[in-house]
């Protein structure tokens, strides 16, 4: 079920703040549509020179923000929250990974961006697809720079006996 919470980050907020608190809200308005269920709900954000890189808004931010990461080191951070049937958190967790991007040169840039992959995207990239290979080095969970820290994310489940093997 898709949140419509506002992820914008606050004035003064830090990176990491924000995408814990953007977590905690999606986790709680779909509780309160939804209340007696567990819910799992995660915000993802790229962070390069301490500066998080959310969805771009439009072909120019887009483009902006692959420019920066071009021949560079930035960090992949998810934050999600798991909210028991009460409501009340039962596992908070932000999982980070180092991913490195090879150089880009601007006609690649525009191609990619004309793809419209990099909409919807922190950071303007999806490493499950096209941008896979502009990425020369990946330190970390995988799963997080799609978006949802898989391990871990079992890992909760499992503690809270809310998973299910396939056998």
């Amino acid at each position: 079920m898709a949140s419509r919470v506002d992820e914008t980050p606050r004035s003064g907020e830090q990176a990491l703040d924000s995408t814990q608190r953007i977590a905690r809200d999606k986790a709680r308005e779909v509780f309160a549509q939804r209340p007696g269920r567990w819910v799992l709900a995660a915000d993802t954000i790229v962070i390069v020179d301490g500066q998080a890189l959310g969805k771009p808004e439009d072909a120019a931010e887009a483009s902006r923000m692959l420019g920066r990461l071009s021949g560079r080191r930035h960090e992949v951070a998810t934050a999600f929250v798991l909210l028991d049937e009460r409501g009340e958190v039962f596992v908070e967790r932000v999982v980070k990974t180092e991913v490195e991007f090879r150089s880009l040169d601007s006609a690649e840039i525009a191609a990619y961006v004309a793809s419209g992959e990099p909409f919807d995207k922190a950071g303007a990239y999806a490493v499950q697809c096209g941008g896979a290979t502009f990425v020369v080095e990946l330190r970390g969970s995988r799963s997080n720079v799609i978006g949802l820290p898989m391990d871990e994310v079992e890992r909760a489940l499992r503690a809270a006996g809310l998973w299910i093997s396939q056998g």
